[in-house]
């Protein structure tokens, strides 16, 4: 990218759109990275103000080949999902309002931060449950294009469940609205005459002539981002037809989202949680207590291990600081690790069982129920007796990679096999042979996750400008990855496949699968103006090209 280059397009944005526009260099490096490991530079950052704008932005982009546009919001993606050497469209700035709150769903825009667009629900008693461990930082928007998920996915499921609706600017600008339909409905939209009538004919005639294809690829496991959703477009028992399904977690590939429809939920008022501190004697029998835990059904079942526990010692501050507690009661918080640690050395796992009910007493008797899960088994367990006592341990769960990216020495988070996920029966000889494959590289790592979706967030820490960083990351990649689809898993529950993973897809679904993918993506987008890249057509050598430096 020269600077002519970027220049000319900032000023021809600014000619053809009047849209605003930068590519001063400050502006430029602010969006050359996300929680990623890349930096890329963007030739151009704009803000479009309403949906006339994006209008504008589309007609550039046909008009210039060569150009192309990268949704972003609060750039929390772990995969590079919005990175781009082209246009950068913000909608955090000016895409920022929740239009209503309705009685079971809520309509809003993509550039709102979850946490404002939760304290508006709540007032409601609403709930979006999909929310992720970075809720404090993430935007309701990258939710969709990601598809997703956190603590609550074992009970309540990913984003996918709760979009009702989308509104979507397409390749010839127009914004148009997609969700389910029943089957007249799709025959009158097949009967259209314009870009909307021709998207639903050919994918109704995609899916439906690849049918068996399409569900057979459908990883069998809890949760999934990767690939393009096809197997959720078509219900077959109710003959419906929605497209919104396949717009979520398609990273903007196939469109610009203007507005979500969220269907809600009503929380339950209380919480406890049953705190298990594993040793590793007890590792060979995890599969079978993780399935006798979840027999009581909590509403959450989640974890961490020694590596992420050694790191939170070292980011002690950061941690006390997120809790906002006495010095006392932040070193008594600490009591039942230390019973743990006395008994048998720094827990290898952490297992974080929560359970919810509408009054306290029936929400600790359910945790009190399943605390007997964990007796055969002889382990350490611990259950909360209130919401404030439970906080440690989540702000650990929830915290501990925005933690992390605070580097610990001249070590940064290396996010690149992070949202790993198996069935729960795999785990005990899954776990194990992951476990081998990470200590043969001799790197500090963090195992964290949603374990009782089987779904695991390993952060190695890594010093960037070591020699060996970029060939560690690619060995590792495939090694992780192989373990992953012999255990008939899937490389990512929730994070999507960006630039990081895009490479891999045809290895997890073979080339069948991925050719229904790219006709996907020449039905929506033929010119490649949406986020190029991601999902199909990977770049080549994008870790060699774009890697971070420092």
């Amino acid at each position: 990218m020269t600077t002519e280059t970027t220049n000319d397009t900032t000023t021809g944005i600014k000619d053809e759109t009047g849209i605003e526009v930068y590519s001063d260099f400050a502006t430029l490096n602010k969006y050359a990275e996300d929680a990623s490991v890349f930096h890329i530079m963007p030739l151009a950052v704009t803000y479009p103000k309403d949906v006339a704008d994006l209008s504008k932005l589309v007609a550039f982009a046909n008009k210039h080949p060569g150009v192309s546009l990268a949704a972003r919001s609060a750039g929390t993606c772990m995969s590079g999902g919005s990175l781009t050497q082209s246009v950068m469209v913000d909608f955090l700035k000016h895409f920022n309002h929740v239009k209503e709150v309705g009685d079971t769903f809520a309509v809003t825009e993509p550039g709102v931060f979850y946490r404002d667009f939760e304290k508006e629900t709540l007032k409601k008693g609403l709930l979006l449950p999909c929310y992720t461990a970075s809720r404090e930082l993430n935007s309701v928007g990258g939710m969709v294009g990601n598809n997703s998920a956190g603590e609550k996915t074992l009970t309540y499921g990913q984003t996918e469940r709760y979009v009702r609706k989308l509104k979507v600017v397409l390749r010839d600008g127009n914004e148009y609205t997609f969700e389910k339909l029943g089957r007249p409905a799709l025959e009158a939209k097949k009967a259209q005459q314009d870009l909307e009538g021709d998207i639903y004919r050919k994918m109704d005639d995609l899916i439906r002539t690849n049918l068996e294809t399409i569900q057979a690829a459908k990883p069998r496991v809890s949760k999934n981002s990767t690939g393009y959703l096809l197997w959720n477009v078509y219900d077959q028992q109710n003959d419906t037809f929605d497209l919104s399904k396949l717009i979520v977690g398609s990273q903007g590939t196939l469109g610009l989202v203007t507005e979500i429809t969220f269907d809600l939920i009503k929380p339950k008022a209380h919480s406890r949680l049953v705190v298990a501190f594993l040793h590793p004697k007890h590792m060979a029998t995890l599969g079978d207590l993780v399935n006798r835990v979840l027999e009581h059904k909590p509403e959450s079942f989640e974890s961490y291990d020694d590596h992420t526990f050694y790191i939170i010692l070292q980011t002690l501050p950061g941690l006390f600081k997120r809790l906002k507690t006495g010095i006392v009661q932040f070193g008594l918080s600490f009591l039942p690790e230390m019973k743990a640690t006395i008994k048998g050395g720094i827990p290898k796992l952490v297992l974080l069982a929560e359970f919810t009910a509408d009054t306290e007493e029936e929400a600790q008797r359910k945790a009190d129920e399943a605390e007997k899960a964990f007796a055969p088994f002889d382990i350490d367990t611990y259950v909360t007796h209130s919401e404030k006592e439970a906080e440690k341990y989540w702000t650990i769960r929830r915290e501990s990679f925005n933690l992390l990216r605070g580097k610990v020495g001249k070590k940064h988070t290396a996010p690149f096999i992070d949202d790993i996920v198996v069935n729960p029966d795999k785990l005990p000889t899954f776990l194990p042979a992951l476990y081998d494959i990470m200590n043969h590289y001799k790197i500090t790592y963090t195992i964290a996750g949603h374990i009782g979706n089987g779904n695991f967030h390993i952060i190695p820490l890594m010093d960037f400008t070591k020699p060996d960083f970029l060939q560690i990351l690619k060995s590792l990649s495939e090694e992780v990855y192989a373990l992953v689809f012999a255990n008939g898993g899937s490389m990512s529950g929730e994070h999507n496949d960006g630039l990081i993973r895009t490479p891999y897809l045809e290895r997890m679904y073979g080339p069948k699968v991925v050719e229904l993918f790219h006709q996907t993506k020449d039905v929506f987008d033929p010119n490649r103006i949406f986020n190029p890249g991601k999902k199909v057509d990977p770049i080549p050598d994008a870790l060699t090209k774009f890697i971070k430096h420092s």
